[in-house]
């Protein structure tokens, strides 16, 4: 596999970047891409979803970990409103803490979000266990390694259920983003 070490169009920066905030973890050693692989999709609360897991280890995220990822996924889908209900989900484990962000299909044509961490007190999490989940109320949608699917989603929800003149739910339910790394896909 090739470095997984980023390269930036853009010149280095000048100057030192500024401190995290206090409780923001900051990578000590610069970027790295992390591993994407798509699990096959399941069914939730009457909902398809399709799975993207992210992480640093190529041996993939522990079983007990997804188990309790999944077991939150629930609290994070919108009611029903006519919308074919698919949501894509990223589950990604970092280095000591866990994140599942749920992008659901409504109102046609745009993306309802929430997410749970797991392992963060900074996002509100209880204690550092990396799978006792909690439902975050942040306004972020994703961090640059949870990313890279919301395109190739957009891209697949027009392709499959807006352009034909007949929607196709199980053809968007096959079309996923390729495993891969989260980013370097030119």
């Amino acid at each position: 596999m090739a470095s997984t070490r980023s390269t930036s169009r853009f010149p280095a920066p000048v100057a030192a970047p500024a401190p995290a905030p206090s409780g923001v973890p900051r990578a000590a050693t610069g970027f790295r891409e992390k591993f994407l692989t798509v699990p096959p999709p399941i069914e939730v609360a009457g909902r398809r979803i399709k799975r993207y897991h992210v992480t640093a280890d190529p041996a993939g995220i522990e079983p007990e970990i997804v188990r309790a990822a999944y077991a939150t996924l629930p609290r994070l889908l919108p009611e029903p409103d006519g919308t074919p209900p698919a949501t894509f989900v990223v589950l990604h484990r970092g280095d000591d803490s866990t994140y599942l962000c749920a992008y659901s299909w409504v109102w046609d044509n745009v993306l309802h979000f929430r997410a749970a961490a797991a392992g963060q007190p900074v996002l509100g999490c209880p204690d550092r266990d990396p799978a006792h989940f909690t439902v975050t109320q942040l306004p972020w949608i994703g961090c640059v390694w949870e990313l890279p699917p919301i395109l190739h989603e957009r891209d697949a929800w027009v392709r499959h259920l807006l352009a034909p003149e007949v929607p196709d739910l199980d053809a968007y339910m096959t079309d996923s983003l390729p495993e891969g790394t989260t980013g370097d896909r030119t």
